[in-house]
């Protein structure tokens, strides 16, 4: 009986640790699987030798990026991975909670635009309201929440300390009371690239079409998920 009140078998000399490399092992025990268990009295990690379940791959958290970014669904990744959904979801927090949010020039244009979704029903909407950068046309900002100042204010905010030189909106956007007529410009193809930007969004992410039954069930997913397709 191990300090932790762990039942330990036979001390293992051929293993070590994979956290702490040391040769203390102690068979614990066989898991649900009948695979053999261990116990480091070193740190006190639990482990199994040989890991067949897909998740612990190096490489998975690649192959979870690529396909979200091509538009997969949780359940399509899911099945393609060979992983449970649930396992799925936490590595997609996991992963959006490492992404920084890039480095804004200072100086630049910017283009404004608004989308429109909903989570878990359809008459609880949802507004997506991002920057791009009229240059480049990187997402630099976006916020999720409804549609009030409050959520456009956390995307201004953003433009203001890159001391942005000019911020061109769309006529819909124009009519928000944030309008200042020094730095915001509403004008003929002033947003032709965010506007596709929405169209490549729409076809990309199938929970932000228009009429499709694929939709998100949490505001935190739906955030992770433009983590990593605008930033990744």
């Amino acid at each position: 009986m191990s300090k932790n009140g762990i039942l330990c078998s036979r001390v293992s000399d051929d293993i070590n640790c994979p956290r702490c490399g040391e040769k203390k092992v102690l068979k614990n025990g066989t898991t649900k699987n009948q695979k053999q268990q261990y116990y480091c009295k070193n740190c006190g990690k639990r482990f199994i030798n040989n890991y067949t379940y897909v998740a612990y791959k190096p490489n998975i958290n690649h192959s979870i990026i690529l396909f979200t970014k091509e538009g997969l669904g949780i359940r399509s990744t899911a099945r393609i991975l060979q992983i449970s959904t649930t396992t799925l979801l936490k590595r997609i927090i996991s992963i959006a909670e490492n992404i920084n949010q890039p480095i804004i020039s200072k100086g630049k244009d910017y283009e404004v635009d608004e989308m429109r979704t909903y989570i878990r029903h359809k008459r609880n909407f949802i507004w997506l309201i991002y920057a791009l950068e009229k240059e480049s046309k990187n997402v630099v900002s976006f916020h999720v929440g409804k549609r009030t100042n409050k959520t456009l204010s956390r995307v201004l905010e953003t433009l203001k300390l890159s001391e942005a030189k000019k911020i061109f909106w769309s006529l819909v956007m124009f009519r928000w009371s944030l309008y200042d007529e020094k730095l915001h410009s509403v004008k003929r193809f002033g947003t032709n690239h965010i506007e596709r930007k929405n169209l490549t969004l729409r076809i990309h992410l199938k929970r932000l079409n228009r009429r499709t039954i694929c939709f998100s069930k949490s505001l935190l997913i739906l955030v992770s998920i433009l983590k990593i397709y605008f930033w990744s």
